[in-house]
C-alpha cells in the first residue's frame, strides 16, 4: 500500500516538473513570437517532452497562453507589492521590474495584441488581483489618504501606465538615451516617480 502510494506521489511530482518546464518554455515562446507565431513544437522541444504531453496539459495554445500570463501576472503582483500609501514607490518598482525583464513586458502586450476579445474568466486570477487592488485604494482613500475625487479604478490606471510609458515605447528609450539631458535609466525611473507622486502624493 505505501509503494504504491510512494508511486503516485512520484509521478504527481513528475507531472508537475513536465508541467512546469511547459510553462517556462511557452513563457520564452510566446514573449518572442506572439501568440500567432509561436509553435508548440518549439515549446515541447525547450520543454524536453513531446507535444502530444504538452496538449495533454493544455487543450491548445490560447489555453497555454493564459496560463503562462495568469501565472505572469502573479509573479509581478508579488515582486511589485503595491502599497496604496506609496504609490510613488510601488511605481517604481513596476518600472524597475520591467525595465528588467522587458520579454515580460512583451508577453502581456502579446495577449493584449491578440486577443482583445477575450471574456475573463470567473477565477482569472488577473482580475482577482487588479480587484484587490482596487479595494486597497478605496480603502486608503475611505481613511483620508488618498484624495477620494478619483475613481480607484482610475488611480491603478494612471499608476500602470505612468510606470510602464518607458516599456512601452522602446523607440522613446533610445532617443531618450541619445537626447536626454540626463539619458540614464535612473533619470527615466526618477521621472516616473516624480509623475505619480505628483498625481497621487505620498500618504503623511
Amino acid at each position: 500500500m505505501s509503494q504504491s502510494r510512494d508511486s503516485g506521489q512520484t509521478a504527481a511530482a513528475a507531472g508537475d516538473t513536465t508541467r512546469e518546464r511547459i510553462l517556462t518554455a511557452a513563457m520564452e515562446e510566446f514573449a518572442r513570437h506572439g501568440i500567432a507565431g509561436a509553435r508548440v513544437d518549439r515549446i515541447a522541444k525547450l520543454a524536453k517532452t513531446s507535444k502530444e504531453r504538452v496538449y495533454a496539459y493544455f487543450r491548445g495554445k490560447d489555453a497555454l497562453y493564459a496560463a503562462v500570463a495568469a501565472r505572469e501576472h502573479v509573479v509581478i503582483a508579488e515582486a511589485t507589492q503595491i502599497d496604496p500609501c506609496d504609490l510613488p514607490g510601488y511605481a517604481g518598482r513596476l518600472f524597475d521590474y520591467f525595465v528588467a525583464r522587458p520579454d515580460h513586458h512583451r508577453l502581456i502586450t502579446w495577449g493584449r495584441l491578440e486577443l482583445p476579445g477575450t471574456t475573463a474568466v470567473a477565477d482569472d486570477p488577473a482580475q482577482a488581483l487588479l480587484a484587490r487592488k482596487i479595494d486597497q485604494l478605496r480603502q486608503v482613500q475611505q481613511a483620508g489618504q488618498l484624495d477620494p475625487a478619483w475613481d480607484p479604478a482610475d488611480v491603478l490606471a494612471l499608476v500602470n501606465q505612468i510606470a510602464m510609458t518607458w516599456a512601452s515605447q522602446p523607440e522613446l528609450s533610445e532617443a531618450a538615451a541619445a537626447h536626454a539631458a540626463d539619458p540614464t535609466t535612473a533619470a527615466r525611473r526618477a521621472a516616473v516617480v516624480t509623475a505619480v507622486e505628483r498625481l497621487f502624493p505620498r500618504a503623511r
